[in-house]
C-alpha cells in the first residue's frame, strides 16, 4: 500500500509538469484518421447491405410466408379427401350453400343401419371449435343445422344451412 501524502510537494511538481504537456486541439482526431488510412478495415458483410435491400428481403419473405399459409389453409389434407382414394371429404359444401361437417369417420357413417336427420338450431359459440367464424357481435346468434344421428343418438354429421 502506498503511504504517500497526495499533498506532497513532489506530487505538486508532477502535476504542474503534466499540465504543461497539453496536446493541441484536434491532434487525437488527426492521429485516428491517419491510423485508419494506414490500416483500413474491411467492412463487415452486414454493413454492406443497405436498408432498402433489408426492407425488400423482409417484405418478400413476409409475402412468401403469407402465401404459404394461405395455400395450406385452402388445401388442408385432413379436411379434403383424396379423390383417388375413393373416400368422402370430412368437410364439404353442398349445392345449396350449406356446410356439411362429418363428426365421425365416413366408414362409421356408412355403416350406420338407420340414421335419422333432426333439424335444430345450434349456438354459434358451440360451433367455433369446428372453424365457424365467431365475433363478439354474433356470439349469441344461432345457426340452423341438420344433424345426422345414429341409432344410439350420437351425432354422426352436421349440415349447417345458414352460416352467414
Amino acid at each position: 500500500m502506498d503511504n504517500r501524502d497526495p499533498t506532497d510537494p513532489l506530487f505538486d511538481a508532477l502535476r504542474a509538469e503534466m499540465a504543461k504537456l497539453d496536446a493541441p486541439r484536434g491532434v487525437e482526431k488527426e492521429l485516428l484518421q491517419a491510423f485508419a488510412r494506414q490500416f483500413p478495415q474491411k467492412k463487415r458483410w452486414y454493413r454492406t447491405l443497405a436498408l432498402k435491400r433489408w426492407a425488400l428481403a423482409g417484405g418478400l419473405s413476409t409475402a412468401v410466408t403469407a402465401l404459404t399459409v394461405f395455400g395450406l389453409v385452402l388445401h388442408n389434407p385432413r379436411l379434403i379427401a383424396d379423390p383417388d382414394a375413393g373416400s368422402r371429404a370430412l368437410v364439404s359444401r353442398d349445392g345449396g350453400g350449406g356446410l356439411f361437417i362429418a363428426l365421425e369417420s365416413p366408414e362409421r357413417i356408412e355403416s350406420e343401419p338407420a340414421p335419422r336427420v333432426v333439424e335444430t338450431e345450434v349456438s354459434r359459440s358451440s360451433l367455433a371449435s369446428l372453424g365457424i367464424p365467431l365475433t363478439p357481435e354474433n356470439a349469441g346468434d344461432t345457426v340452423k343445422a341438420e344433424m345426422l344421428l345414429g341409432a344410439d343418438g350420437q351425432p354422426l354429421a352436421v349440415r349447417l344451412t345458414s352460416i352467414n
